[in-house]
């Protein structure tokens, strides 16, 4: 038999453990004001050139950030530049960026026909200042000549910069390609024919839905965290996810087919703010919400399944923004969206389940435990992770989740675990929320309440 405090131990272990997801988890993308978004490029055929209109954040390639390493531009470590650059007037952005200009043409990739290009910047528009907290959108375009007879092109930049949105504008069946930072894309035929089919568009949104919950949606696995550690049996943990995806994917469709815009419209016309602002301290308010409520109590209330829907609504919201920033292919938008909307699930089935490998391990030892030693160590170590949320951003491991293989071995092992991790605690619920239910929500709902306080106040 094992001695208690080798038991007290190793529960103590496990629950570091368990609290280093959880930050992980959290810790990967910490939303922010300074969010990095994809650049957006439109790429057209003129008169023997081929010119590229593209919208962009400037300030963050003259500042040197590297967009894959970060997922808000105060965690930079040229933050304070980027920040200096974001309160220029917008003759003096353009004067910056001209001058950086020969060094971005350098990282650029643009080939017709296996011939490379040299890429000649043409104009550069940069929006006012404006709210110095948001990003601000600026214009740029550089175009190039083309061989004489030239079929193909392709085009890609340096990682630093970021995600890249490619769309073919002016032929038949365009191509519109979501370009993963560094990444180059295919032969592009100029005279048009490269339009993804419907099947290959909803295989090619499923992994970024995916992207935009892990490791990206920090607000949206922090709320489906919360709906799980109520209880994680399953049929109380179906329920509330099952109403917070029919929720979500009724706005999400709502926004990005353009019947919501009637909202943003009131919004800036009558109270002068963007209706993202107003959506953003909402959804941390549910994250407060759903953390509070699990804290004190034990199932399900009554009203609980109306404001996990309500909520719902609003996270759907928050992902069409996300949408908005790159948009759908017109031809193909009905699979695009479904396919976004399929990998924003498998994401939220991924979280499920990686937490309950962690709740499992936890209940398994629990025979045997030190309940004096392991109480203190549980609440110290999840203090610690709340204000970890709040203060550290490690650099997002995006890498890891690039490969096709988590979108089909996620729904899987987050099914198998489900059921076999519910008998495991049918009789366990005390001890379940003893144990990990109590002390991750009040984690959770400081990382909530700050949001909010940073989304309305600071």
């Amino acid at each position: 038999m094992k001695k208690p405090s080798f038991v007290a131990a190793k529960v103590a272990l496990l629950r570091v453990m368990s609290s280093v997801v959880l930050i992980w988890l959290a810790g990967l993308s910490p939303a922010g004001a300074h969010e990095v978004l994809p650049s957006i490029t439109d790429m057209t055929q003129v008169d023997g050139r081929i010119v590229f209109e593209m919208r962009a954040n400037l300030e963050s390639f003259v500042a040197g950030i590297d967009l894959t390493a970060v997922d808000d531009t105060n965690a930079a470590p040229q933050a304070e530049t980027y920040d200096s650059l974001r309160v220029l007037e917008p003759a003096q952005l353009e004067q910056r960026f001209r001058a950086f200009w020969p060094e971005m043409a350098a990282r650029l990739t643009l080939t017709a026909d296996a011939i490379t290009l040299t890429p000649e910047l043409d104009r550069v528009a940069v929006a006012p200042v404006g709210n110095p907290a948001l990003v601000r959108p600026s214009e740029f375009t550089f175009s190039a000549a083309l061989p004489d007879g030239a079929q193909t092109l392709t085009f890609g930049w340096d990682r630093a910069f970021g995600t890249l949105v490619v769309r073919q504008m002016g032929v038949d069946a365009p191509y519109d390609g979501y370009l993963e930072a560094g990444a180059v894309s295919p032969p592009i035929r100029l005279a048009g024919g490269d339009q993804a089919t419907a099947w290959q568009s909803f295989f090619n949104y499923i992994p970024i839905g995916f992207d935009h919950i892990v490791p990206k949606g920090l607000d949206h696995i922090l709320f489906v965290l919360g709906l799980f550690f109520l209880a994680a049996r399953l049929r109380p943990l179906i329920l509330q996810v099952s109403l917070f995806t029919v929720a979500h994917t009724i706005t999400l469709a709502l926004a990005a087919l353009g019947h919501t815009s009637f909202l943003e419209d009131f919004f800036e016309e009558n109270l002068g703010v963007a209706f993202i602002d107003v959506v953003e301290p909402l959804i941390a308010l549910s994250i407060v919400y759903v953390a509070v409520e699990n804290i004190f109590m034990k199932g399900i209330s009554p009203w609980r399944p109306f404001v996990i829907f309500f909520f719902g609504l609003l996270h759907g919201l928050g992902f069409a923004s996300v949408l908005a920033e790159f948009g759908l292919p017109e031809t193909t938008f009905v699979p695009a969206l479904i396919g976004f909307n399929v990998g924003v699930e498998v994401g939220q089935l991924f979280v499920i389940a990686t937490m309950l490998l962690c709740v499992w391990q936890a209940l398994r030892i629990d025979r045997g435990r030190n309940e004096a030693t392991q109480g203190l160590v549980i609440y110290a170590v999840l203090l610690v992770a709340a204000l970890a949320l709040i203060t550290v951003n490690p650099p997002a491991l995006e890498t890891a989740f690039e490969a096709p293989v988590w979108v089909f071995a996620g729904p899987i092992a987050a099914i198998f675990v489900l059921s076999a991790v519910s008998i495991q605690m049918r009789d366990q619920i005390d001890a379940y929320r003893r144990l990990v239910a109590v002390p991750a929500s009040v984690a959770i709902a400081a990382v909530g309440a700050y949001w909010v306080i940073e989304r309305v106040i600071l």
